[in-house]
């Protein structure tokens, strides 16, 4: 009997293993055998999705609840079989997972910001997993939810619903940068913006733990946070005379200042309370003189005997500057404005190291400006450093000077020369400097000596023997009182015949200076 069990067990196996394609993965082994094939595979028909989720009901149900990547586009509507085939030997990866490759948004779940950077098993695990059935397996990326608050503490205690991302975002819990106060009841304005948030949400121990309140706070009233320093005597609508901007900032439609005996004009009518009140708004000041309030800015400078002079002359309750004092008005004192004095700004002239100084300032030229010239203008053109021998108050560069009283007369192109031609020389170091009693009056002064020294006499040249001012043309050379008077054919012979460019140690320079006036040495 034993011998015919043993054949038909293996006459079974070679029938199986014609019918078989080969070994189920060690996940499937339990399913091994003829009379398993039925609960994967229907007789006469391929294989059906219906079968694979009959027993991995997980999957099913988050199908239909269309939920988690089994519900994507990737994978709805696919055979099973696509991507977890079987038959493929015991050691087969029936599911072939590369985690490090995978798109989490396809689960409907984006990893982002701080999440991104997670390994996978700080969310994938046992504790996390809220499906019962999935709960019981060794380990799963299935049955977790979207909800914040199955991962992280709710430190609200439910007191603000599940919807975490309305104040908080993937970075950090830390600011919450999504939350709007103006969204909730009571809108921030004002100084309140300025608040920290546990002046008005107080942290408490709460069964031994921190609880912060941000629910079931009074607001209705001002009295709920702050104290009534006023003692009930304006009533407990404090928004009739305050706004959330500043309690020292007073609504002056409902406060009429005007029926004090100090009425607010100008710049006083946005100068804090507490300014003149001081800080708990019970102070009386003294109001008769300006410099009750204000410092004297002028020093006593402008005192009239033993009073401070009116600060309504010069300045009103719009504000200090621009002062009030007018070019008429200047135009009466010692020192009258004209030319480009009127477009000068008053702190050019009276606005001296830090300090505004009006009298005794200085009437002259040089109280203002320095004289650049120094010592090279002589006392003759600039006595007493007098500058409007020169210039005017219209424009500092439109000198008005007559030259033919000094030494040297301005004739020919000498007339028409800019005057910085000459007397503006720029020095080793870049700087400019105007020079008028150092200038040597020689025409090598300015102008090069094109004849290298042919004509240097005790070291200067006496260029007007031959030149005039108006130009290089040797319009006064007479040949006849050289040497070598011109007669007979040489009078038609042109210069450059015998004066000749030669190469001396420095330059090439016309040779006009001929020693041997032999014939030998021109004809040969």
């Amino acid at each position: 009997m034993g011998k015919y069990l043993t054949i038909l067990l293996f006459i079974t196996k070679i029938l199986y293993a014609q019918i078989s394609p080969g070994e189920l993965s060690k996940f499937h082994a339990d399913l091994e055998g003829l009379n398993n094939c039925t609960k994967c595979h229907t007789i006469g028909e391929q294989i059906t999705n219906q079968k694979c989720l009959s027993c991995h009901k997980e999957i099913d149900r988050r199908i239909k609840d269309n939920a988690g990547f089994h519900s994507s586009n990737d994978v709805k509507g696919k055979d099973c079989r696509t991507c977890h085939s079987e038959h493929n030997g015991r050691n087969f990866q029936i599911v072939r997972f590369d985690k490090n490759k995978f798109d989490h948004a396809k689960t409907g779940f984006t990893l982002k910001d701080s999440h991104s950077s997670l390994d996978c098993f700080k969310c994938h695990t046992n504790k996390f997993i809220i499906d019962s059935e999935i709960k019981k397996k060794k380990e799963s990326y299935l049955g977790l939810s979207k909800e914040c608050f199955v991962c992280h503490e709710d430190v609200h205690e439910k007191t603000l619903g599940n919807n975490c991302a309305s104040c908080h975002d993937n970075k950090k819990f830390k600011p919450a940068s999504n939350f709007d106060h103006n969204n909730s009841k009571f809108r921030l304005t004002g100084a309140h913006v300025n608040v920290v948030c546990e002046k008005c949400h107080t942290k408490e121990n709460n069964s031994g733990r921190v609880f912060q309140k941000f629910k079931g706070l009074a607001f209705g009233s001002c009295l709920n946070c702050h104290k009534d320093v006023h003692n009930n005597k304006f009533g407990n609508d404090c928004q009739k005379c305050h706004s959330t901007t500043s309690f020292s900032s007073i609504n002056r439609n409902d406060f009429g200042h005007g029926k004090t005996n100090f009425a607010l004009l100008g710049k006083h009518i946005s100068v804090e309370c507490s300014k003149c009140h001081g800080s708990n708004l019970t102070s009386k000041p003294k109001y008769d003189k300006c410099i009750d309030c204000h410092n004297d800015y002028h020093k006593g400078e402008l005192k009239e005997g033993d009073a401070v002079k009116n600060c309504q002359y010069c300045h009103n309750e719009k504000g200090f500057s621009p002062s009030l004092f007018t070019f008429d008005m200047h135009n009466k004192s010692d020192f009258p404005l004209v030319g480009a004095h009127l477009a000068t700004p008053c702190q050019n002239c009276h606005h001296k190291n830090s300090d505004w100084r009006f009298k005794n300032i200085g009437l002259r030229c040089i109280d203002c400006h320095p004289n650049i010239h120094n010592n090279e203008i002589s006392s003759k053109f600039m006595g007493n450093n007098n500058c409007n021998n020169c210039h005017n108050e219209i424009s500092w560069v439109n000198v008005n000077f007559d030259h033919n009283k000094t030494d040297f007369v301005l004739l020919g192109k000498h007339s028409t020369t800019s005057c910085d031609k000459c007397h503006l020389e720029e020095k080793m170091n870049g700087k400019k400097e105007f020079l008028f009693i150092s200038l040597n009056p020689n025409c090598e002064s300015c102008h090069k000596d094109v004849h290298n020294g042919q004509f240097s006499k005790s070291g200067s040249n006496n260029c007007q023997q031959c030149h005039s001012f108006n130009d290089w043309v040797p319009e006064k050379f007479d040949h006849n009182k050289t040497n070598f008077p011109l007669t007979g054919s040489h009078l038609n012979v042109t210069c450059s015949k015998c004066h000749k460019e030669v190469e001396g140690p420095n330059k090439k320079y016309i040779k006009y200076k001929i020693e041997d006036f032999r014939c030998i040495v021109c004809h040969y």
